[in-house]
């Protein structure tokens, strides 16, 4: 597995000279502490912290992974240790309410600190991950009672959460869920059922585990409307509030898995728990859609992390391996071949590569930025013009990165070779590991649909052009500098494009609603290209400020500039093959009998 090194200078680059953090956090009412030199020094030590100690246990939790023996799960060697560290760094509080024992620093302070430790070992850090979003359902949703008994812990890292949604006969379509919840005299609720794939849901890393779980009430509405949450813990607390008995819970088995090896993906029978209700009865979707959306945010971090581990390891084999010669004569005439990075196939790689990476990460920090504002905005029409960005935002980010993710991972291992076939390179590993992404919290299909018919068509395009106005604002702001309409030509074409496809998307709608299905994979992925192409010609306007400047690294900036170049000439044509395919019509994949399926 290659050492994950951070690439502190380029999320530099993301965070301050194309997102302008610095005056976004200057702007949060509350974030006073965030100066500049706090933000570094945060960036330094987390850096460290996922270089040193979390990136060699890597391979160590691929190659181990977690063991199973009656209802006992160990994490592989380190992990624990490594978990210790993290709770005595105070990294579980930082960006929680100080009332709730929090640092009470940005969300998306975070979000950077995620990405990093997501990109050193994302099976260790789906620990602390889950517990992230247990903590954002408890703080919305939860009673103060509910928040000083359970939230605070959760806070301090001493115990960990997870959600506990999918059951053997339901994955997507939670209205199909059986998991039951009996009234107890006490107020408490008996939970009897059996959930399944739940991620770190049984290990020994805390001393409790928070399950945030889904069930149904009795006498509860069929489907989605009857469906309730509940805080159900592995360890019952005492009246003192300590840990009390054993809940009647347990986990049946652990998952025999692709990838991520190294967090416990397990069955979790029960059988009887006691549990308590958060939020109102048979609102338990619309409380679990605050972990589901933290967690969708989340996914995309681990698309992001598996483009930037595969383009690191991918950079240093490539310059260091020896094949051929390149076509135009030797290189290196004092080397028996020349390295590999000399190849145009291989820069097309290693290129695709960065792209994702860099161009993912300004896409993932400004979605972290609007959470930012949404919860903390200076004013209502901030906050809610933030909650509608973010609304449209969030199924993109999540499907494009995960799938762009996986490529740049195929990537990484075509890049070996055939050492990249094999384990010792980890280079196989980063592609098991980033496969799960495009199917968990949502798969590609699923978000598309919920571009596509909740947030674009569903707002009468509203969200769709509030955003493309953005675009266009920027694409007028920048259209008289010539060194620059490389990138704001097209993008401003495109931008026009993406909403008069919609439209025609939505006329076929109105009169087969298999239209809007058919169309909305392509649709999401035309508007990923669409959406990144906007943060790469903003990051060209970044560089090209400080090359006129003087200022900054002339290498870096100039590796910028040509990695927007390669993304706008090499990439974003891909949007021309999607838009023929979303408007071919629902008729090419619903016509066919389902008899004729059979072979």
């Amino acid at each position: 597995m290659p050492a994950y090194n951070p690439p502190l200078q380029d999320i530099r680059f993301a965070l301050r000279n194309v997102l302008d953090f610095d005056n976004h956090y200057a702007s949060l009412p509350g974030a006073e502490e965030a100066t500049p030199d706090t933000v570094d020094a945060i960036l330094e030590e987390g850096a460290k912290f996922a270089r040193e100690v979390l990136s060699p246990l890597n391979a160590v939790g691929d190659t181990e992974g977690c063991t199973w023996a009656d209802g006992v799960v160990t994490t592989p060697t380190g992990f624990r240790d490594a978990y210790q560290q993290y709770v005595d760094g105070g990294w579980p509080s930082m960006v929680q309410s100080e009332e709730l024992g929090g640092q009470g620093l940005p969300e998306s302070l975070g979000t950077v600190i995620s990405e990093m430790n997501g990109t050193a070992n994302w099976s260790w850090a789906m620990y602390p991950g889950l517990s992230h979003g247990a903590m954002n359902t408890l703080e919305a949703h939860g009673t103060a009672e509910q928040q000083q008994a359970y939230l605070t812990k959760l806070v301090s890292g001493e115990w960990t959460g997870t959600m506990c949604l999918t059951e053997s006969h339901c994955g997507t379509d939670l209205g199909l869920l059986k998991t039951r919840a009996e009234p107890n005299d006490d107020g408490s609720f008996a939970i009897t059922g059996q959930k399944i794939f739940i991620s770190a849901g049984e290990h020994d890393m805390a001393d409790n585990i928070v399950h945030i779980v889904l069930a149904r009430l009795p006498g509860a509405p069929s489907g989605t409307r009857g469906i309730s949450l509940f805080i159900v813990p592995k360890f019952s607390l005492d009246t003192s509030g300590e840990l009390g008995e054993r809940n009647t819970m347990s986990c049946g088995s652990i998952e025999h898995k692709m990838g991520i090896h190294g967090n416990a993906t397990c069955v979790l029978n029960f059988d009887g728990a006691k549990g308590f209700l958060i939020g109102q009865p048979n609102r338990g979707l619309n409380c679990m859609f605050t972990f589901m959306n933290t967690a969708r945010i989340g996914t995309a971090t681990q698309g992001l992390a598996h483009a930037e581990l595969a383009f690191q390891g991918s950079l240093a084999y490539a310059r260091d391996r020896l094949q051929m010669r390149s076509l135009s004569g030797a290189a290196f005439p004092d080397k028996a071949a020349d390295p590999i990075i000399v190849h145009p196939d291989v820069r097309r790689m290693l290129l695709t590569q960065k792209a994702f990476a860099e161009g993912g990460r300004m896409f993932l920090y400004r979605c972290a930025q609007l959470v930012d504002l949404a919860h903390q905005g200076a004013s209502d029409e901030v906050k809610a013009a933030a909650e509608q960005e973010l609304a449209l935002l969030t199924p993109i980010a999540k499907a494009f990165m995960t799938e762009t993710g996986f490529e740049a991972a195929n990537l990484g291992l075509q890049v070996f070779g055939g050492h990249g076939y094999i384990n010792e390179w980890g280079m196989e590993q980063n592609v098991r590991d980033a496969r799960i992404a495009m199917i968990y919290e949502g798969t590609t299909g699923i978000q598309a649909l919920d571009l596509l018919g909740r947030k674009v068509l569903g707002s009468q395009g509203a969200l769709l052009q509030a955003y493309t106005k953005q675009i266009h604002q920027f694409c007028k702001a920048h259209a008289d500098e010539p060194r620059l309409s490389r990138f704001t030509r097209p993008l401003a074409k495109l931008n026009k494009e993406w909403g008069d496809l919609t439209r025609q998307i939505g006329m076929a709608a109105m009169q087969d609603k298999e239209e809007a299905g058919a169309a909305s994979v392509d649709y999401l992925m035309y508007s990923g290209y669409i959406v990144l192409a906007h943060f790469w010609a903003q990051a060209a306007v970044a560089a090209e400020k400080q090359l006129e400047a003087g200022e900054g690294d002339a290498v870096f900036l100039q590796a910028k500039l040509f990695t927007a170049r390669f993304y706008f000439e090499r990439l974003l044509p891909r949007t021309q093959s999607l838009a023929v395919t979303m408007l071919s019509g629902a008729d090419n994949l619903m016509e066919l009998d389902e008899a004729h399926f059979a072979l």
